[in-house]
């Protein structure tokens, strides 16, 4: 895969004359030189339904007088750019008037079904199992036979339940009532796999082996069934189009454990996708590839071309600010694996072992531990159940992640190998009952009655005096069977009509409501949603304890330490192949503006962080790159130490082994 990537979207209504009147294969080139891009992916169908190409399994676009597709191949591979291309799967609008039998159609949270609707401006979903599959195949058989493509991007599709009549005939046909959940889930499963099974085919039967990838916008935790479908992944993930900058670092920590490169898939534009005329900061851009790379990840950026064809100069002198960059950083960058201490476990991932309906794109609890990690500057990956996690020193156990007889197995063999565990709420807990499937120095007792509580640290906390603090997310009672460090305080009373206080909740009554978090022989217990205490609330004192624990935990098997403020990433990969370590440290500060947009327009520097890395291997030589500066270092005690003089949005530093 390549590392600069641009995703030039094509969505364009039959209402626009004069498509790509002013494509031009020379400015094309300089765009793309200018944004140092080595690969783009073009457009043979958009949602609209058109081809931008002469096509017997479609129709070319009724404003198109030339091959647009051809011609952007050729313009791009003549400097060496590659062409994956796109073709919209899961909506064509023309194809949903002609053949609107071949819609899917949806059930309503009332169990009522929603017909298409063409009155307002909206695309339409397609089911696979109708005859729209043959016609979707034969268009991608088309590209591969005429087209040098170097890979195939459909997007729109992931495994959808569909009450359409061709699928409630089939399930009358096997016996099963389309009424039933699962039975229309099972179903939408198997189309799904046909979906993906006969691209394959297709594909292989013209080009054997070339890549392709279905993009439904997120890869499920859990779902590796789903994601093997793909050659590689390209993770969706808009900062200011709604899912923020924590959004990236827990689908990339989930996907490296994947085996498969991918890529972090961002945008141009100040909001999201179809906007027009929008742009954001060339810092912002800067920051997101430079988080990509430190992830693993090579980078995608989105845009929209014009109907006319004529690149926006403006846009990729804005996309090569942070692809300059990456250029120069590429050779730390490929073939290297992610170097970590801690599996935290998805609640989607666990979600989908359970098979359950709590499968949130990203769930609170999920993200608020990545955002404690995060800031706390721990190395860690999102885990399934098909992870190694004896590659870990600790596993959290997040907010509701409850255990049955084969994962309390799996966990045990974690635990024989020097492992530990750190659950909260009613995580670590049996499937079958409410008791600890671990010795985490508590004995479970159930729900608190008081929500919310006060929790009280039995430890010194940084710059944070010791007292009853404030947690609004639910708690859980427990008894202390191993080390209690930090106890539960309740309120006088719970806030109802008859009872309150203040604005707010009653405050503390001091009395001591039993242990808040324990230590036992295999881990710890945190008897409170935490997580989702800091999804939500953002509580300083959540984060804290948290922290405390989990350092209690790694003891010495903690990899790295550093002195870069909460803002900051680092990570830390390991390039084999070249014999070098490669930590990764970035900062800057998203600002929400608008309606929560958020927005990375200063980067502001930092000078003098200090790092340390637990390490066996013998380190030779500590610089920067791409600078090649040295810098000072020592080595003692299986720890190496060095200080970053300055980070300016993103800084690489080097150790040769």
């Amino acid at each position: 895969m390549n590392f600069r990537q641009v995703h030039l979207d094509f969505h364009t209504s039959e209402k626009i004359d004069d498509i790509g009147s002013r494509f031009s294969k020379k400015q094309f080139q300089e765009a793309l030189k200018a944004g140092h891009v080595n690969s783009i992916t073009v457009f043979s169908k958009c949602h609209h339904g058109w081809a931008y190409h002469p096509s017997d399994a479609n129709e070319m676009h009724p404003g198109l007088s030339f091959d647009l597709l051809k011609e952007q191949i050729e313009a791009a591979h003549e400097i060496g750019v590659k062409t994956p291309v796109y073709i919209s799967a899961g909506y064509d609008e023309k194809a949903a008037k002609e053949h609107p039998e071949w819609l899917a159609h949806y059930r309503d949270e009332n169990g009522n079904i929603l017909m298409p609707d063409f009155s307002i401006p909206r695309y339409h979903m397609f089911c696979l199992n109708t005859p729209y599959l043959p016609y979707l195949l034969a268009q991608i058989k088309e590209v591969c036979e005429r087209y040098d493509a170097d890979g195939i991007f459909l997007d729109i599709m992931s495994v959808r339940k569909c009450y359409c009549p061709a699928c409630v005939a089939q399930l009358i046909a096997e016996g099963k009532d389309p009424a039933n959940e699962a039975d229309a889930l099972d179903l939408a499963e198997r189309v799904y796999a046909n979906y993906c099974r006969s691209v394959r085919e297709t594909i292989d039967s013209v080009k054997p082996g070339l890549p392709v990838f279905h993009n439904g916008g997120h890869i499920v935790n859990g779902r590796r069934d789903l994601a093997d479908f793909n050659t590689h992944l390209e993770l969706e993930s808009l900062p200011t189009g709604g899912w923020g900058y924590d959004h990236f670092p827990l689908s990339a920590r989930y996907a490296q454990g994947l085996g498969k490169e991918f890529l972090g898939m961002t945008g141009k534009f100040h909001e999201s996708w179809g906007e027009f005329g929008g742009f954001k900061h060339k810092n912002a851009l800067r920051y997101e590839a430079a988080l990509a790379a430190a992830n693993g990840a090579k980078s995608s950026v989105g845009d929209q071309l014009a109907p006319n064809g004529e690149m926006d100069m403006a846009t990729y002198n804005l996309i090569g600010a942070a692809y300059k960059e990456l250029e120069e950083k590429e050779p730390w960058l490929d073939h290297v694996t992610a170097k970590t201490d801690i599996a935290l476990f998805s609640t989607e991932a666990a979600a989908t072992y359970y098979k359950t309906s709590d499968s949130a794109r990203v769930s609170g609890a999920t993200a608020g531990a990545v955002r404690m990690l995060l800031e706390g500057h721990y190395l860690f990956d999102v885990v399934d159940f098909e992870s190694d996690f004896n590659k870990y020193s600790v596993l959290i156990l997040p907010d509701a992640v409850r255990l049955d007889e084969g994962f309390q197995k799996k966990i045990q063999s974690f635990l024989d190998n020097g492992g530990k565990i750190l659950a909260t709420g009613t995580a670590g807990l049996k499937k079958e009952n409410d008791s600890f499937a671990f010795d985490l120095g508590a004995k479970f007792v159930g729900k608190n009655e008081f929500c919310p509580d006060y929790l009280r640290p039995g430890f010194d906390i940084p710059d944070m005096d010791i007292s009853d603090y404030i947690i609004y997310a639910q708690g859980y009672k427990c008894e202390t069977t191993g080390e209690e460090l930090a106890s539960r305080r309740d309120p006088y009373f719970n806030r109802t009509a008859e009872h309150f206080c203040s604005h707010r909740h009653a405050p503390s009554s001091g009395v001591y409501g039993g242990a808040g978090i324990t230590e036992g022989k295999d881990g710890a217990y945190i008897g409170w949603e935490i997580f989702t205490e800091y999804a939500t609330r953002g509580s300083l004192i959540a984060k804290r304890v948290v922290m405390h624990t989990l350092d209690k935990l790694l003891a010495e098997r903690k990899t790295l330490e550093t002195s870069l403020p909460a803002q900051g990433v680092v990570t830390l990969m390991d390039q084999a192949e070249s014999s070098r370590l490669v930590c990764h440290t970035l900062y800057a500060i998203p600002v929400k503006r608008g309606s929560g947009v958020e927005i990375i327009e200063d980067i502001v520097p930092v000078f003098d962080i200090d790092v340390k890395i637990k390490t066996e291997k013998e380190i030779k030589k500590v610089y920067l790159a791409p600078s090649m500066e040295e810098i000072p270092f020592t080595q003692k005690e299986g720890y190496v130490s060095f200080t970053v003089p300055k980070i300016e949005c993103a800084q690489i530093t080097v150790l040769n082994y």
